[in-house]
């Protein structure tokens, strides 16, 4: 049986939708910081979904112990529970940044006006704890299309993606989610990790053993991308 043309340039056009839409990297909808063109052992490492009011106090002493600066892409409603620990991000020399108030499983699909209210009740929440504006978004999930697009318009973002996922999300097992991340790392890379994790901590402390060894050297996405306020 032939398949009809129409057919087949219609599956295309969907996986090239799914795939603008789930990799953050692919700038269609929104143009995104993943990873820095460069020959230099440099890298940043960020973390999503906290703060958690029992992990992220451990990986904010680590960080301090290494003295390395880290990005945090904190969630409004942890922001709301949690202030000292955004208080002590900011006051440790790490960046903070949106994303977005509720990280519900429905975020990208919540239409631009209600994306927008997330948006801009994070940032009045960070922004009133730590003193600065907000110009820094990770989206959820790091899922893009036209209503993420839209309601980014409507702030000053650095959007920032990743070139290295740990998948920490999906797998308990540290060993494997360290070699996963260390496999995967090459210079200018942006790492994803999740700081509300109860490994969290263990991980963060082997990757930066590694990095170390390796002769990396860790910076904030702002100061990798020489992207400034």
């Amino acid at each position: 049986m032939v398949v009809p043309l129409i057919v087949i340039l219609a599956l295309l056009f969907l996986v090239f939708m799914v795939y603008a839409s789930y990799s953050i990297s692919s700038g269609v909808y929104v143009k995104a910081f993943c990873k820095k063109h460069t020959t230099d052992k440099v890298v940043s490492l960020t973390f999503d979904d906290g703060p958690h009011s029992d992990y992220t106090p451990k990986v904010l002493d680590i960080l301090a112990e290494w003295k390395v600066e880290a990005t945090f892409f904190c969630v409004g409603k942890n922001v709301e529970s949690y202030p000292a620990i955004v208080e002590r991000m900011q006051e440790e020399g790490h960046l903070v940044g949106n994303h977005s108030y509720s990280h519900e499983n429905n975020f990208p699909l919540l239409g631009v006006e209600k994306m927008v209210d997330e948006l801009r009740k994070t940032d009045d929440l960070i922004s009133s704890l730590t003193g600065m504006p907000v110009h820094f978004f990770r989206p959820p999930f790091g899922i893009t299309n036209p209503w993420v697009r839209d309601a980014v318009a409507k702030f000053n973002y650095n959007v920032i993606g990743w070139s290295v996922r740990s998948y920490d999300t999906i797998s308990d097992d540290v060993d494997a989610v360290y070699d996963r991340v260390v496999k995967k790392i090459t210079p200018g890379a942006v790492i994803l990790l999740h700081d509300r994790l109860p490994f969290a901590p263990e991980l963060l402390s082997r990757l930066l053993q590694h990095l170390s060894d390796e002769g990396y050297k860790v910076m904030r996405v702002d100061k990798l991308f020489n992207v400034f306020y």
